[in-house]
């Protein structure tokens, strides 16, 4: 893997965020029918890890533009709207785990997924409770509601779903790279 810089944001991150915003997109949207019950309007989505990986991968402005893009795609296909806070959650989650660029190399190495792991669950955790919290002077929900309706399902499922699978894209991505020698 190539030397990164956290600011870094030329053609290549250009390129890397529209595709990770896409692909959030479209598999964010296949799975928003897996509506969780009794959680306001919040959906099952395993492609949450999207953003996750991609901010690892190619540093927090790819995965913050991934996950606030790909969030907007999602929920646009979905007939959802235009959420800005749940938006924004969503580039957080991409953002925080962009940081563990500065601290890893190898993306096979236990250390590595560890890390990775730990900031993508921070930025979920962080993400969500932005979001969620946000209900209180947007819709106007009391502070149980936003974090037992909403903080508890979204930042919970998110946590999981980017514990088991960012790991998983980590190692397929080193084994695509060192195949093709890049």
């Amino acid at each position: 893997m190539r030397e990164k810089k956290w600011y870094a944001f030329g053609t290549r991150e250009v390129v890397y965020a529209a595709l990770g915003a896409a692909l959030y997109g479209v598999l964010s949207f296949a799975t928003n029918m897996l509506a969780l019950p009794a959680a306001g309007n919040v959906a099952l989505r395993p492609a949450v890890c999207i953003p996750m990986f991609f901010g690892v991968a190619f540093g927090p402005w790819v995965g913050f533009i991934s996950g606030f893009l790909g969030n907007i795609i999602g929920d646009a296909l979905s007939g959802w709207g235009f959420w800005f806070w749940w938006d924004l959650g969503n580039g957080i989650m991409g953002l925080i785990p962009g940081f563990a660029g500065l601290l890893i190399r190898d993306f096979r190495s236990a250390r590595s997924l560890v890390i990775a792991d730990v900031l993508s669950a921070l930025g979920a955790v962080v993400g969500m409770l932005l979001a969620s919290l946000s209900e209180m002077w947007v819709s106007g929900v009391n502070l149980s509601t936003a974090i037992v309706g909403y903080f508890v399902p979204a930042g919970l499922t998110n946590v999981i779903n980017g514990v088991i699978l960012v790991p998983i894209l980590m190692v397929a991505y080193s084994a695509i790279v060192a195949r093709t020698g890049r």
